[in-house]
């Protein structure tokens, strides 16, 4: 019988991390772990108020689903998602927990890690970028110094000062840029911002326009002068015809669709709709991040930094040198729990 423990942590950030969302100086997650006494795996929900996703909330959805989670048989995780998804359908956040968990115990009741499991290779990897939040130009240049050999850097604008901001940032590396925008440009600043990134090493601009601004969105695909991604546009597999329409990628991030399980399919939605796929994640920790590494062989891109941008990590797992993603020897996901800083 598998026993369900959640763990709650609030861990500092290494900078105040601020996007056009607002601004926090720690982040709180909730940890699920699944035990059968032998193993243990971990899964992540992390609490992020502007989607309303909060510690008690997460809580209180992980308490109504409990009797499910002890008592599904955990032989495929994909039947396991299923059942809980019943009990959880209004919490994708802390569903993505448990099925995070649950490939994780099982790769560790196997021996072998996910990825393996799903018949993938390890190789070859997309590079993480490093994200650099809204701040004081002079403040967004040291954050990059600070991590100058990275080869691809994600700009969080939202400002009225953005071009100036890049092109200062530019001065300072010949790395790639990707710009994130998370909903803050009308159509009109996004027509003229893509212009104006255009000759400036930027991959991509995510997110522009707000979530549900369909017809904007397909307008500005057509008029744009660089590839768009879509994040807040693309949160379950449904969204995934519509963003064929607006967007040139799509960013899949566990805690918006549901988990890994939900996230393969969309990942082969996409393909089948022509679109590129980068991961993502929130600022998490370790225990998050490595379950989304699970994915990076199927994807092009990857944006999963979230640990790096805290100050002390509670497990240790999958870990990037200079973007680079480096595989543990654990199984599973390859999440080691450290335990709560005191």
């Amino acid at each position: 019988m598998i026993r369900m423990v959640v763990h709650e942590v609030n861990l500092l950030l290494r900078h105040t991390f601020t996007t056009a969302h607002g601004s926090a100086t720690a982040q709180r997650s909730v940890i699920v772990e699944l035990t059968d006494g032998e193993h243990s795996g971990f899964g992540e929900a992390v609490c992020i108020p502007h989607e309303g996703w909060t510690a008690p909330g997460i809580r209180a959805a992980l308490e109504a689903a409990r009797t499910t989670v002890e008592t599904t048989d955990l032989q495929d995780p994909a039947e396991y998602w299923k059942a809980c998804s019943a009990i959880l359908a209004s919490s994708r956040v802390a569903l993505s927990a448990v099925d995070q968990a649950a490939h994780d115990l099982r790769g560790k009741r196997a021996g072998a890690p996910v990825w393996r499991l799903w018949d993938l290779p390890w190789a070859p990897l997309p590079v993480s970028d490093y994200t650099i939040g809204i701040d004081e130009t002079d403040r967004m240049v040291a954050k990059l110094l600070e991590f100058a050999d990275w080869p691809v850097f994600k700009i969080k604008l939202g400002t009225n000062r953005d071009l100036e901001i890049v092109r200062t940032l530019r001065q300072y590396t010949d790395a790639s840029f990707r710009v994130d925008a998370n909903c803050a440009w009308t159509f009109e600043e996004s027509l003229a911002r893509t212009h104006g990134l255009a000759g400036l090493g930027v991959e991509f601009v995510e997110q522009p326009l707000p979530r549900l601004a369909y017809g904007d969105q397909i307008r500005l695909r057509k008029e744009s002068a660089l590839p768009l991604m879509a994040d807040e546009s693309c949160q379950d597999e449904d969204d995934i015809d519509r963003c064929a329409e607006g967007f040139d990628a799509v960013n899949i991030k566990l805690a918006k669709c549901g988990g890994l399980t939900p996230a393969r399919r969309m990942i082969e939605r996409a393909r089948s709709n022509g679109l590129r796929v980068m991961v993502g994640c929130m600022t998490e920790t370790t225990v998050g991040i490595s379950a989304i590494a699970q994915l990076l062989t199927l994807v092009d891109y990857a944006d999963i930094d979230g640990a790096v941008l805290v100050a002390r990590d509670v497990a240790s797992g999958v870990r990037l040198d200079r973007g680079r993603p480096i595989l543990p020897t654990v199984p599973g996901t390859g999440v080691t729990w450290l335990g709560v800083p005191e």
